[in-house]
């Protein structure tokens, strides 16, 4: 019976694979078999066990790894004994000088650099799609708000160029990451290598180059916990900017603003159980939720990082939770946004409604005009902040103010049109751009 969500409603299965029960032995059986080929290499250990012990990783059982399990209450333990059951006299060799987290975590490091190759794709396709959009976009004028309220114009590309170099920066901390995390250990019970003498460094080196990882240079029993905590952190970043994102368009899409909609299949999908007439931004919405579940594993991941001396037990349990999940939800979180973005209704019409509606966001541009034609900046905002706290139309505010409009009223369509008050919004895109090309 499943009982997690992840099970039956979210999460894609290429990645639910990798941190599979049967995937995660699979992953600590490949372990083994670098070890074993790690002894090989210095010539402790027979040449011909590297063959069997390769052969047979694909061949143990996992109903098999459970009984055993269920009769020694140890995961690795029993993952060794079914492997050792298939390999003969080279059976004897199996996890020789190693401890259960020498497995445990290059198994993990194993997983995580799988996974990450995913999530590299993933930000690239958003990447891709919000590219796209940038430039599409980049005239579309539309409301800047600040505080909820009308402050100043922007374009719909500017917003969307905001996101990229977001997501930009998101994907270049994992890129940095990767040679903090994706690390393995083989030196037992303490980190000291005491149980390989004279071979411990070096069947250490020989074990991760054999797996292309890097190697934890300060082991206790465990690799260092700090490197969990920044990978957690820059998945929850990652969440935290798609949530962002998504509250951005759950806000856009409201009734009284409707500039951008979710895409909506008008022939079959349903709004509302009771209120036929609705369209709800429910992609969004979902974004938003499992970002603060995911976000939610902030604080048992740097809880888990505090262990008794060279280590306790306390994280285990915890990090059986916190990996799998926030890595399944990120895949589930960045997919389902950038399908959001690919089929995302704008509203350029309403855009444009909206903004016309609000000519007092020109109110600073009119500022900088009268301080141009000699007034004080402190003056000007004054005069000005007096015009758009009256009830009507700014313009006309403006043009009954005999001054100003002796000063500025031949100027009023020019200075009262948005779309000539964009600033460097479009060079702002186009450096943004630039930086995304630069990237792939």
């Amino acid at each position: 019976m499943a009982v997690c969500p992840l099970d039956y409603r979210y999460g894609r299965e290429r990645v639910k694979n990798i941190f599979s029960e049967e995937s995660r032995v699979r992953y600590m059986l490949r372990v083994e078999a670098a070890l074993i080929k790690a002894w090989a290499d210095i010539g402790v250990v027979p040449e011909k066990c590297v063959e069997i012990v390769s052969e047979e990783i694909g061949n143990v059982p996992l109903n098999r790894v459970k009984e055993i399990e269920s009769e020694i209450r140890h995961d690795v333990m029993a993952m060794v004994r079914a492997l050792s059951e298939r390999c003969g006299e080279c059976g004897k060799y199996i996890h020789l000088g190693a401890t259960s987290n020498d497995i445990i975590d290059t198994a993990t490091a194993l997983q995580l650099r799988d996974f990450m190759g995913i999530l590299e794709d993933d930000l690239n396709k958003l990447e891709n799609t919000l590219a796209k959009m940038a430039k599409k976009y980049s005239k579309t004028v539309m409301l800047g708000r600040t505080h909820g309220q009308a402050a100043v114009p922007i374009t719909f590309g500017l917003k969307l160029a905001n996101y990229l170099a977001e997501i930009l920066r998101h994907h270049e901390r994992v890129r940095e990451m990767k040679n903090r995390v994706l690390v393995g250990k083989m030196m037992g019970a303490v980190g000291t290598g005491a149980a390989m003498g004279e071979y411990a460094i070096r069947v250490q080196e020989h074990t991760m180059k054999n797996l292309n990882l890097g190697t934890e240079e300060s082991p206790t029993q465990i690799i260092a916990r700090d490197r969990y905590v920044e990978f957690v952190s820059v998945i929850s970043g990652i969440a935290t900017s798609l949530e962002k994102f998504a509250t951005e368009i759950r806000n856009l899409q409201r009734s009284e603003i409707d500039e951008v909609r979710e895409g909506f299949d008008v022939e079959k999908q349903v709004g509302s159980s009771t209120m036929a007439q609705k369209r709800n931004p429910i992609t969004s919405e979902n974004i938003c939720g499992l970002a603060r579940v995911l976000r939610g594993f902030i604080v048992p991941t740097h809880e888990s990082a505090v262990l008794w001396h060279e280590r306790d037990l306390t994280n285990s349990s915890a990090e059986r939770f916190i990996i799998p999940h926030i890595c399944v939800l990120i895949d589930d979180m960045i997919v389902k946004m950038n399908y959001v973005f690919e089929n995302l209704v704008i509203n350029e019409e309403n855009m444009r409604r909206n903004l016309m509606a609000h000519e007092e966001v020109l109110a600073e541009r009119i500022i900088m005009r009268l301080v141009e034609l000699g007034w004080s900046r402190q003056d000007a905002h004054e005069r000005i902040r007096k015009v758009a706290m009256q009830p009507g139309r700014f313009r006309d505010n403006i043009l009954k103010d005999n001054e100003l409009s002796y000063l500025i009223g031949k100027e009023i369509d020019y200075l009262l049109n948005p779309e000539t008050y964009l600033g460097a919004a479009e060079q702002i895109i186009s450096n943004i751009l630039k930086k995304w090309k630069d990237s792939n």
